[in-house]
């Protein structure tokens, strides 16, 4: 792969190996993409604080995310059609975040099913649940969750409706890719990613084809998920989802001081200042931009987690100053998974690992558990 330094390294070669409407799918915002870019904008603009002639030894960046003990404050986002970047790609980045120690949220909308990812395996992963309508088919996809072992439940609030994404809409995006010369010639031009895929089996919505009423075929499956996000989802759907999971309950899409406030009464664990990567309401604030607002409305009463625009271990250790209890990468791991699979995910792991140690230790920091505002000019 060459010398791999950054995640704009991995960046590139997963751009080189990934057909174009999977890598833009990977790569894009709703509309004018702004939010998306300001997600990873307003990071630069967060200055460290130097400090010199202190002990730098023995330094750790373990910690616990939702009480589950992490090698550091990172876990692997929920990402749709990720099998999509690299064949079985679900089931080689959870094996990749098992071995590195930090958690990896499988999505509902993965091309690698629930039971897929847990035969490949041993310890437990994340579920992230979005709400159809089909009530019947939600509880099934709590009861698969809850029988694969899932160990924390990661319910997406900010996806009732889709946002409009343009690339998505000019590539034609499906899984599997139809077979217009338009796509075929994307995926001509990226041997190695066809070989991949002819060889696995999993190229559809492993959690829905076979198990959601009526969905046997992609022709089926793509008008349902259309139809099936429930525009009603409101904060009484949490309860009975908290119910029926009986675990730990993270919710992911809190962008607001007030919505907050209103995650204190769900009894959820943790939620997670996010604004879908920039991929719904566009035009909405950076995660990072109102992350210490809300720790500063509810920080002492919930685990306040943060995800969007995070490039490399430095944005993780801003976001952690800043109160985050943790943090979650997606398309980071993405670009690793598409340059080169499982070993590039460890890659984007470690990349981020190493800028992490490297600039806390330079903030004057041996553990990550002291990290707090005073490292930031």
């Amino acid at each position: 792969m060459g010398k791999i330094l950054t995640i704009a390294d991995l960046k590139q070669q997963a751009q080189r190996r990934v057909p174009k409407m999977f890598f833009d799918y990977a790569d894009s915002g709703a509309w004018t993409e702004s939010t998306y870019r300001a997600n990873e904008d307003d990071f630069a603009k967060i200055k460290l604080r130097q400090r010199v002639l202190v002990d730098m030894t023995d330094r750790s960046l373990a910690t616990e995310m939702a009480g589950q003990k992490v090698s550091m404050p990172v876990a692997l986002s929920p990402t749709g059609l990720t099998g999509m970047q690299h064949a079985d790609g679900e089931m080689l980045a959870a094996k990749a975040a098992e071995e590195f120690g930090v958690p990896f949220t499988l999505s509902t909308m993965s091309i690698c099913s629930i039971e897929d990812v847990a035969s490949v395996t041993s310890k437990p992963f994340w579920f992230q649940l979005y709400v159809m309508k089909d009530r019947d088919f939600v509880n099934n996809l709590i009861d698969r969750a809850k029988a694969a072992g899932c160990s924390a439940l990661v319910l997406t609030l900010d996806l009732q409706i889709l946002g409009q994404r343009h690339k998505d809409l000019r590539n034609g995006l499906s899984a599997p890719p139809k077979f217009t010369p338009k796509h075929i010639w994307q995926m001509a031009t990226r041997p190695q990613w066809c070989l991949d895929m002819a060889r696995t089996k999993r190229r559809s919505f492993g959690n829905i084809v076979g198990h959601a009423k009526n969905v046997s075929d992609l022709s089926s499956l793509s008008s349902w998920t259309a139809e099936q996000f429930d525009p009603r989802l409101s904060w009484k759907d949490v309860e009975w989802i908290k119910e029926r999971w009986g675990g730990k309950l993270i919710l992911k899409g809190i962008l607001d001081e007030e919505d907050a406030r209103a995650s204190l009464d769900t009894g959820a664990d943790a939620i997670i200042v996010s604004n879908h990567g920039g991929r719904q309401l566009d035009g909405a604030h950076s995660s990072i931009a109102m992350l210490p607002k809300i720790v500063d409305a509810v920080g002492d009463k919930v685990e306040v987690h943060m995800d969007g625009g995070i490039r490399s271990g430095q944005d993780v250790l801003k976001a952690v100053a800043l109160g985050a209890k943790g943090t979650y990468i997606g398309r980071p791991f993405l670009y690793g998974l598409g340059a080169d699979g499982k070993q590039g995910v460890t890659t984007a792991l470690e990349i981020i690992r190493k800028e992490m140690d490297i600039s806390m230790a330079l903030c004057g920091k041996r553990l990550i558990t002291d990290v707090d505002r005073s490292i930031l000019a």
